[in-house]
């Protein structure tokens, strides 16, 4: 099965190589993408969907989607304009954005939304990240073109939701997913419209391809079907 690797902000395809092989393994053919940067246009986040388009069209038969955080909302903005060409949506640590929706508001300098640094973010996300592997990333990361995180994805397909969806979460399980999703109206009426979602926990922090890969490597492979 083809398997395009949606990397989130700041991160591009190298953020994938230790998950890779396990993927190439089981007989699966990754193909790891870094989305468009700062210094091609004047970028919104429905061009990085037209980027991942752009690669299914260009692989030519169905593929499996994988999104880690804000490529969610990439991923699925892909799947709804090939419906007939996405056979599963992957997302990791994030859920389906709904018609609308943004990745996120972060300060922008010059143009582009600079890596934060890893003490930006919640415990819960990078307790799991140690020191080394913190130095090691953190020389990897770029920049990420400054209207994308806070532009609406456009969703218009409603064949969307006929695509089977498999949430890879850090911390929620099937149980407490509805719960904490009950909070985000419009995102609960995108997800209770897919007629297929499983909700599989990782136990991991919200980058499990730099803290436990081996693991995260075996729950994707799994999720790949």
């Amino acid at each position: 099965m083809d398997v395009i690797l949606v990397p989130g902000l700041w991160l591009d395809a190298s953020s994938w190589d230790d998950i890779t092989p396990a993927l190439e393994a089981a007989g699966h053919r990754p193909y790891p993408l870094t989305l468009p940067g700062p210094a091609v246009g004047d970028l919104v986040v429905d061009d990085w969907v037209d980027a991942v388009v752009r690669e299914i069209d260009r692989l030519g038969d169905r593929v499996i989607l994988v999104g880690h955080s804000g490529g969610g909302n990439v991923v699925w903005g892909a799947a709804d304009r090939r419906p007939d060409r996405v056979a599963r949506v992957i997302l990791v640590d994030t859920i389906v954005p709904h018609p609308g929706a943004t990745i996120s508001e972060f300060p922008v300098e010059n143009g582009v939304v600079p890596f934060p640094g890893w003490d930006f973010f919640d415990d819960d996300d990078v307790a799991d990240i140690d020191d080394e592997t913190r130095r090691r990333t953190a020389e990897h990361v770029v920049d990420v073109p400054g209207r994308v995180p806070s532009s609406p994805i456009t969703l218009s397909d409603e064949r969307r939701f006929a695509v089977p969806v498999t949430i890879l979460s850090g911390q929620l399980d099937a149980e407490s997913f509805p719960r904490v999703l009950s909070q985000w109206d419009a995102y609960a009426r995108e997800v209770d419209k897919i007629e297929n979602v499983e909700v599989i926990t990782l136990d991991s922090g919200h980058w499990p391809q730099f803290s436990q890969p081996e693991r995260f490597a075996e729950k994707l492979v799994a999720a790949v079907r």
